[in-house]
């Protein structure tokens, strides 16, 4: 037996969630949200996603002796040539033992050039702007900026790049991310732990580290900064990632992953996920372990496109991680276009109750498509999903009182 979820219910449920302003409530922006913003087709994506990052970098390494020895080794360990992030970390976990020799055919200082060139290329691809004022990242900071709340909105993203600054530097939006200082930013660890920075400041969490963030080393010091934009030829600190290289490289990875821990674990806590694919296993340890241990947290998971894939695609599920999860754990969400899990129970978006005045808006989210498997019917379908339709529900919704009622 399928059942259904009710998408009027579902709506106002998010709508007042996110009205609350005397409760703990952010939004984790991960790969999939560049991809929304409109674009010439000739320029579309602004930014590619990670599977077309890495096919970008791949290509403009080929010939490069040494990249093509690392991927052959990578393939040997199974690992994905196609996630520059996996590539990031096995070269990083081979440059941490060939201190002083080499390993499986590449020496310390080809490691190091690797490094240095793989994020030098990845800077080139997201060293961008966002074309206009009117973009999905500006709306959701705008919305950000709408309501003085008691506690400060959190937003984590896994980008490298530096459109969330663009948009809330856009809107003078005050954020605090981590570092302080106007010369050489520096990373303030005791700022991020004790919560030391007002509450009207947003909080900004880059959990892969930025194409802005490099290493300073004095003598046997290192240190991790941030400048205003990337600087040709600095040790760019790309995804500093858990694995136990340098001490002030993983710093601030670490810190931050225990900020989104925190964050899950404060009562009554509210995440949105928006473009995730729950491909990051650590990413998702942390996600779980806080939901376990915070029963009155919630975290929502809006995904793109349908619950499975199409046959040309495939098939199977689109984001199993994700789903495996969310039907063990009641307080993840996770919502696609055709289907949710909803308290751990799967169904897909079926008719909804009689709305209410206040309603009208929310059924404008409700779309009517297709239905493949019935001739002439047609099936709800939620799709905020798509970044830019999920900041089009948050435009829509600016000046919600706390009580959930629109003015």
């Amino acid at each position: 037996m399928n059942s259904q979820h009710d998408p009027l219910r579902h709506l106002r449920y998010l709508r007042q969630s996110l009205s609350q302003d005397n409760e703990a409530i952010g939004f984790f922006i991960s790969a999939g949200c560049p991809l929304s913003v409109p674009m010439p087709d000739d320029e579309w994506p602004l930014i590619p996603d990670v599977k077309n990052l890495t096919i970008a970098i791949n290509g403009l390494l080929d010939g490069n002796d040494e990249y093509t020895r690392l991927l052959s080794e990578l393939k040997l360990a199974g690992k994905d040539s196609e996630n520059i992030e996996d590539i990031l970390s096995f070269l990083r976990s081979m440059l941490a033992v060939a201190k002083g020799g080499e390993v499986r055919g590449l020496s310390e200082a080809n490691l190091t050039e690797l490094e240095k060139t793989i994020c030098s290329e990845i800077v080139k691809k997201l060293d961008v702007e966002l074309p206009d004022d009117e973009t999905p990242y500006h709306r959701l900071c705008n919305w950000v900026r709408s309501i003085d709340r008691k506690i400060a909105i959190e937003l984590f993203t896994t980008n490298y790049d530096l459109l969330l600054e663009q948009a809330l530097e856009d809107l003078e939006i005050p954020y605090f991310d981590g570092f302080v200082g106007s010369r050489k930013s520096f990373f303030d660890l005791r700022a991020v732990e004790d919560n030391l920075i007002p509450t009207h400041w947003s909080r900004l969490w880059k959990i892969h580290g930025s194409i802005n963030w490099h290493q300073d080393t004095r003598g046997i010091e290192h240190t991790v900064c941030r400048s205003s934009s990337p600087h040709a030829g600095d040790s760019h600190l790309i995804y500093p990632s858990h694995l136990k290289y340098e001490e002030s490289r993983k710093m601030p990875y670490l810190a931050l992953i225990d900020q989104l821990n925190r964050f899950i674990r404060r009562k009554s806590s509210f995440l949105v996920l928006n473009g995730y694919s729950f491909n990051d296993g650590h990413l998702n340890d942390s996600i779980a372990n806080a939901l376990k241990a915070n029963p009155t947290a919630m975290v929502l998971a809006l995904q793109f496109g349908t619950y499975e894939k199409s046959t040309e695609e495939g098939g199977g599920e689109r984001y199993a991680n994700a789903n495996r999860l969310a039907k063990r754990l009641h307080n993840l969400n996770v919502w696609t276009d055709d289907k949710a899990i909803i308290g751990t129970s799967l169904g897909s978006w079926g008719s909804a109750q009689p709305a209410e005045d206040e309603d009208i808006r929310l059924q404008e989210f409700i779309y009517q498509v297709p239905d493949e498997s019935t001739v002439d019917k047609t099936v709800n379908s939620i799709q905020l999903g798509d970044f830019s339709e999920f900041t089009s529900f948050l435009k829509t919704f600016i000046g919600m009182e706390v009580r959930g009622q629109v003015e």
